[in-house]
Protein backbone atom coordinates (compact mmCIF):
# COMPACT_ATOMS: atom_id res chain seq x y z
CA UNK A 1 0.00 0.00 0.00
CA UNK A 2 1.51 3.34 -1.30
CA UNK A 3 2.57 6.16 1.28
CA UNK A 4 0.68 9.41 1.49
CA UNK A 5 0.02 11.82 3.67
CA UNK A 6 -3.50 11.04 5.05
CA UNK A 7 -6.27 13.18 7.28
CA UNK A 8 -6.74 11.94 10.77
CA UNK A 9 -8.68 12.63 13.17
CA UNK A 10 -10.82 15.47 12.28
CA UNK A 11 -8.69 16.32 9.46
CA UNK A 12 -4.80 16.86 10.98
CA UNK A 13 -2.93 15.61 8.65
CA UNK A 14 -0.21 13.16 9.49
CA UNK A 15 2.51 12.71 6.90
CA UNK A 16 2.20 9.16 6.43
CA UNK A 17 5.30 9.56 3.75
CA UNK A 18 7.67 10.22 6.57
CA UNK A 19 9.26 7.20 9.05
CA UNK A 20 10.14 8.79 12.19
CA UNK A 21 11.37 5.33 14.28
CA UNK A 22 13.14 2.80 12.06
CA UNK A 23 16.13 -0.05 13.60
CA UNK A 24 19.04 -0.97 11.54
CA UNK A 25 21.37 -4.31 12.46
CA UNK A 26 23.24 -1.80 14.62
CA UNK A 27 21.18 -2.70 17.42
CA UNK A 28 17.33 -3.85 17.67
CA UNK A 29 17.18 -4.54 13.83
CA UNK A 30 17.82 -6.82 11.19
CA UNK A 31 18.97 -4.74 8.01
CA UNK A 32 21.68 -2.76 7.23
CA UNK A 33 20.69 1.14 6.66
CA UNK A 34 21.38 0.66 2.84
CA UNK A 35 18.59 -1.88 2.87
CA UNK A 36 16.09 0.26 4.81
CA UNK A 37 16.94 3.41 2.63
CA UNK A 38 16.14 1.36 -0.14
CA UNK A 39 12.93 -0.57 1.32
CA UNK A 40 12.05 3.08 2.32
CA UNK A 41 12.28 4.07 -1.12
CA UNK A 42 9.92 1.68 -2.43
CA UNK A 43 7.23 2.08 0.09
CA UNK A 44 7.03 5.74 -0.56
CA UNK A 45 9.06 7.32 1.83
CA UNK A 46 10.13 10.76 1.55
CA UNK A 47 11.80 10.57 4.84
CA UNK A 48 13.55 8.26 7.49
CA UNK A 49 14.21 8.79 11.12
CA UNK A 50 17.06 5.90 12.16
CA UNK A 51 16.27 5.28 15.76
CA UNK A 52 18.73 2.44 17.25
CA UNK A 53 18.66 1.64 20.80
CA UNK A 54 21.36 2.97 22.72
CA UNK A 55 22.63 2.72 26.27
CA UNK A 56 25.63 3.41 28.09
CA UNK A 57 28.35 0.69 26.86
CA UNK A 58 27.28 1.40 23.29
CA UNK A 59 29.67 2.73 21.32
CA UNK A 60 28.94 2.22 17.91
CA UNK A 61 27.31 5.84 17.45
CA UNK A 62 30.38 7.43 15.35
CA UNK A 63 29.97 4.41 12.71
CA UNK A 64 26.46 4.36 12.98
CA UNK A 65 26.27 8.31 11.67
CA UNK A 66 28.86 7.82 9.19
CA UNK A 67 27.28 5.52 7.58
CA UNK A 68 23.67 7.14 7.26
CA UNK A 69 25.61 10.21 6.23
CA UNK A 70 26.74 8.10 3.36
CA UNK A 71 23.96 6.94 2.30
CA UNK A 72 22.41 10.69 2.46
CA UNK A 73 24.82 10.74 -0.79
CA UNK A 74 23.24 8.05 -2.41
CA UNK A 75 19.36 8.73 -2.33
CA UNK A 76 16.72 11.83 -1.92
CA UNK A 77 14.81 10.89 0.89
CA UNK A 78 15.74 12.52 4.19
CA UNK A 79 17.75 10.68 6.55
CA UNK A 80 18.05 11.71 10.21
CA UNK A 81 20.57 10.20 13.05
CA UNK A 82 18.53 9.21 15.91
CA UNK A 83 18.92 7.46 18.93
CA UNK A 84 16.41 5.80 21.31
CA UNK A 85 17.22 6.06 24.71
CA UNK A 86 15.51 4.79 28.02
CA UNK A 87 14.74 6.97 30.73
CA UNK A 88 16.39 4.99 33.58
CA UNK A 89 15.96 7.23 37.21
CA UNK A 90 12.27 8.73 38.52
CA UNK A 91 14.13 12.36 37.70
CA UNK A 92 14.36 11.46 34.33
CA UNK A 93 17.90 10.78 33.93
CA UNK A 94 18.57 8.54 30.78
CA UNK A 95 21.23 5.89 29.56
CA UNK A 96 23.14 8.45 27.07
CA UNK A 97 26.11 6.59 25.50
CA UNK A 98 29.17 9.02 25.97
CA UNK A 99 29.10 10.57 22.95
CA UNK A 100 25.83 12.85 21.86
CA UNK A 101 27.19 14.65 19.10
CA UNK A 102 26.19 12.61 16.19
CA UNK A 103 22.75 12.61 16.80
CA UNK A 104 19.90 14.73 15.19
CA UNK A 105 17.12 13.93 17.29
CA UNK A 106 16.64 11.51 20.50
CA UNK A 107 13.70 9.37 20.99
CA UNK A 108 12.75 9.13 24.14
CA UNK A 109 11.57 5.57 26.19
CA UNK A 110 10.16 4.47 29.13
CA UNK A 111 9.96 0.62 28.70
CA UNK A 112 10.59 -0.16 32.26
CA UNK A 113 9.12 1.54 35.85
CA UNK A 114 11.98 4.07 36.59
CA UNK A 115 12.35 3.95 40.81
CA UNK A 116 14.59 5.09 43.05
CA UNK A 117 16.97 2.06 43.19
CA UNK A 118 16.45 0.89 39.19
CA UNK A 119 14.16 0.37 36.77
CA UNK A 120 11.25 -2.17 37.07
CA UNK A 121 10.80 -4.99 35.31
CA UNK A 122 6.83 -4.74 33.29
CA UNK A 123 6.58 -8.67 35.35
CA UNK A 124 8.00 -7.14 38.48
CA UNK A 125 5.38 -4.42 38.27
CA UNK A 126 2.55 -7.14 37.46
CA UNK A 127 3.47 -8.57 40.60
CA UNK A 128 3.09 -5.72 42.99
CA UNK A 129 -0.29 -4.78 40.98
CA UNK A 130 -1.69 -8.36 41.75
CA UNK A 131 -0.68 -8.28 45.48
CA UNK A 132 -2.10 -5.09 45.79
CA UNK A 133 1.37 -3.57 46.84
CA UNK A 134 0.97 -0.59 43.96
CA UNK A 135 -2.10 0.80 42.23
CA UNK A 136 -2.86 1.49 38.44
CA UNK A 137 -3.36 5.33 39.56
CA UNK A 138 0.83 5.02 40.77
CA UNK A 139 1.73 3.22 38.18
CA UNK A 140 0.41 5.55 35.52
CA UNK A 141 1.34 8.54 37.76
CA UNK A 142 5.16 7.05 37.98
CA UNK A 143 4.88 6.19 33.95
CA UNK A 144 3.96 9.88 33.00
CA UNK A 145 6.31 11.58 35.88
CA UNK A 146 8.92 9.93 34.43
CA UNK A 147 8.37 10.39 30.43
CA UNK A 148 8.24 14.14 30.97
CA UNK A 149 11.44 14.46 33.12
CA UNK A 150 12.67 12.43 30.75
CA UNK A 151 11.90 14.27 27.44
CA UNK A 152 12.66 17.29 29.42
CA UNK A 153 16.49 16.10 29.95
CA UNK A 154 16.73 14.85 26.33
CA UNK A 155 15.37 18.24 24.83
CA UNK A 156 18.46 20.45 26.12
CA UNK A 157 20.52 18.32 23.49
CA UNK A 158 18.55 17.86 20.77
CA UNK A 159 14.92 17.61 19.17
CA UNK A 160 13.08 14.99 21.08
CA UNK A 161 10.45 12.07 20.33
CA UNK A 162 8.31 10.38 22.64
CA UNK A 163 8.68 6.45 21.62
CA UNK A 164 6.09 4.07 21.54
CA UNK A 165 4.25 6.28 24.61
CA UNK A 166 2.55 4.88 27.42
CA UNK A 167 3.23 1.43 26.24
CA UNK A 168 4.46 0.00 29.40
CA UNK A 169 1.19 0.26 30.95
CA UNK A 170 -0.14 -1.95 28.49
CA UNK A 171 2.57 -4.37 29.13
CA UNK A 172 1.37 -4.25 32.46
CA UNK A 173 -1.98 -5.02 32.05
CA UNK A 174 -3.46 -1.81 32.55
CA UNK A 175 -5.59 -0.27 29.62
CA UNK A 176 -5.11 3.52 28.99
CA UNK A 177 -8.49 4.38 31.43
CA UNK A 178 -5.66 4.67 33.68
CA UNK A 179 -5.02 7.83 32.34
CA UNK A 180 -6.35 10.48 33.70
CA UNK A 181 -7.31 13.27 31.67
CA UNK A 182 -4.99 15.21 34.48
CA UNK A 183 -2.22 13.30 32.84
CA UNK A 184 -2.42 13.13 29.50
CA UNK A 185 -3.11 17.22 30.16
CA UNK A 186 0.69 17.08 31.99
CA UNK A 187 2.08 14.77 29.27
CA UNK A 188 0.56 16.88 26.58
CA UNK A 189 2.08 20.26 28.27
CA UNK A 190 5.27 19.34 28.60
CA UNK A 191 5.41 18.08 24.54
CA UNK A 192 4.34 21.51 23.66
CA UNK A 193 7.08 23.13 26.21
CA UNK A 194 9.64 20.99 25.11
CA UNK A 195 8.73 20.48 21.39
CA UNK A 196 8.41 17.50 21.94
CA UNK A 197 6.96 15.16 19.06
CA UNK A 198 4.46 12.07 19.91
CA UNK A 199 5.64 9.31 17.40
CA UNK A 200 2.17 7.08 17.14
CA UNK A 201 4.14 3.39 16.63
CA UNK A 202 2.49 1.20 14.67
CA UNK A 203 4.43 -1.61 15.45
CA UNK A 204 3.47 -1.27 19.20
CA UNK A 205 -0.22 -0.12 18.38
CA UNK A 206 0.88 2.57 20.82
CA UNK A 207 -0.60 5.15 22.00
CA UNK A 208 -4.61 4.62 21.82
CA UNK A 209 -7.22 6.12 19.79
CA UNK A 210 -8.56 7.76 22.72
CA UNK A 211 -4.99 9.25 23.48
CA UNK A 212 -4.31 10.43 20.65
CA UNK A 213 -7.22 12.25 19.97
CA UNK A 214 -6.59 13.93 23.30
CA UNK A 215 -3.05 14.69 22.33
CA UNK A 216 -4.17 16.25 19.31
CA UNK A 217 -6.65 18.11 20.96
CA UNK A 218 -3.98 19.68 23.17
CA UNK A 219 -2.21 20.55 19.74
CA UNK A 220 0.85 18.08 20.19
CA UNK A 221 3.02 17.61 17.41
CA UNK A 222 2.21 13.48 16.25
CA UNK A 223 4.09 11.55 13.74
CA UNK A 224 3.99 8.19 11.94
CA UNK A 225 6.65 5.67 13.32
CA UNK A 226 6.74 1.98 12.07
CA UNK A 227 9.23 1.04 14.77
CA UNK A 228 10.72 -1.56 12.11
CA UNK A 229 13.35 -4.27 12.98
CA UNK A 230 13.37 -5.42 9.41
CA UNK A 231 13.42 -3.48 6.17
CA UNK A 232 9.92 -4.32 5.06
CA UNK A 233 8.08 -3.09 7.55
CA UNK A 234 9.19 0.32 7.29
CA UNK A 235 6.62 2.84 5.79
CA UNK A 236 3.97 0.18 6.27
CA UNK A 237 0.74 1.26 7.77
CA UNK A 238 -2.19 -0.54 9.11
CA UNK A 239 -2.86 0.58 13.12
CA UNK A 240 -2.28 4.06 11.69
CA UNK A 241 -4.98 4.12 9.41
CA UNK A 242 -7.15 2.58 11.92
CA UNK A 243 -6.51 5.23 14.52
Amino acid sequence: MGAERESVLDGTALDLRADAHVHTGFAAGRDSVGVVVSAADLAGMTAVTFADQVGLETTWLPAYADTIRRARRRTELVLRVGAEVEVVRQDGWLAWPADLGHLEVVSVAVSQLPQADGPMTAREVRSLLAAGRLTPEQVAESVVTATIKGIERASRYAPVQLARPLSLLTQVGLDDTAMTPELLSELASACRHTGAAVEISEAWRSPSARVVALLREADVALVAASDARYAGEVGRWQYLRRV
